[in-house]
């Protein structure tokens, strides 16, 4: 019997031109470059400035990117799966919207909502399709409009969060590329620690809620900071460890962006230099469902077919995780 893996075969990308650079928010809050950078290691994110575009534009513009480097035919896609916290509308599914837009009319598909691990949970989910061998060609896409939820007066949460999207193509691999490995794991008890308090069945839409700024990102950074700094650590050196592998056998760590300090602990704790690291927090800051793709997207003329690659990415909820995943091809 064949073992039929899950590779990605390509990689695409958007973020919008727009530059909210550290300079120009310390003219909004009360804050400096040195804070922040010392603290995030952000220098400048990506706004989408026009408001009559949501985080379907960037997923679109992203999934574009990869159909015209690849010449993939749309129709061939079988499903599009949209990562996101910032879907275009409620009920209505933004990843149907995308995937017409783009023309993959033969594909079905839905969102997925998982905070910032959204992308490393719809790899699992992606993978899982393509090994039952019912689906040969899934699109999966992290995308979101972060500017669209945060409050520019609240420094705890402006300076982090962009906007930008990045998508890849899962395809089968019986060369034992692919997908090897994942520990997921999620946590409902910290979801007072990272939320949006209205919009949602618990407390629907109101003038009181928006008249109190209750439809913004709230984060207690302290606890956020502390339990991704663990949990992504803990969890990088389990599938590592899992696989009998050691730092040797890793080629790339590919973590979620959303502070450096977090990237660093836990590079650390697999015992990986940074020039093994994927990092463009710098240029991008967190853009949540998308940093993971936008890491593969800048690195991928660096790739190599069977390069071992580590994910590694925590979310409010809380959600983390980490993949194991072997590259499947070259690029240059």
């Amino acid at each position: 019997m064949i073992d039929i893996k899950a590779a990605i075969t390509a990689v695409g990308a958007y973020v919008p031109e727009y530059r909210l650079t550290n300079s120009i928010l310390e003219t909004m809050v009360d804050t400096n470059d040195e804070w922040i950078t010392s603290r995030t290691g952000i220098k400048e994110r990506r706004i989408l400035k026009d408001p009559t575009q949501g985080s379907s534009f960037l997923a679109i513009q992203a999934a574009h990117d990869l159909i015209n480097k690849t010449q993939l035919d749309p129709t061939t896609i079988d499903l599009v799966i949209v990562a996101t916290v910032t879907p275009d509308m409620p009920v209505a599914s933004t990843a149907a919207y995308v995937a017409t837009q783009i023309g993959a009319i033969n594909a079905f598909s839905y969102d997925l909502m998982a905070a910032c691990s959204g992308f490393l949970y719809g790899m699992s989910t992606a993978s899982a399709y393509i090994e039952s061998g019912r689906y040969k060609k899934i699109l999966l896409i992290g995308a979101d409009k972060m500017s669209s939820i945060i409050d520019y007066k609240d420094r705890a949460t402006c300076i982090i969060f962009g906007d930008g999207a990045g998508a890849v193509l899962f395809e089968p691999n019986t060369e034992g590329n692919g997908f090897q490995d994942e520990i997921l794991r999620s946590d409902g008890t910290g979801r007072n620690f990272l939320r949006i308090e209205a919009g949602g069945s618990l407390m629907p839409a109101s003038q009181e809620t928006v008249e109190n700024n209750r439809h913004y990102v709230f984060q207690d950074g302290k606890n956020v900071f502390k339990h991704a700094v663990s949990n992504m650590a803990d969890v990088s050196e389990q599938i590592v460890k899992r696989n009998d592998l050691t730092n040797d056998d890793i080629d790339w760590l590919v973590p979620h962006q959303a502070n450096k300090r977090i990237i660093d602990a836990t590079a650390k704790r697999i015992d990986l230099p940074e020039d093994q690291v994927m990092i463009n927090i710098h240029k991008y800051g967190n853009t949540t469902s998308a940093t993971l793709p936008l890491c593969l997207n800048d690195y991928e003329k660096q790739l190599k077919k069977g390069d071992q690659l580590v994910f590694a990415a925590f979310g409010g909820g809380f959600t983390w995780g980490s993949i194991l995943l072997k590259w499947a091809y070259n690029t240059n």
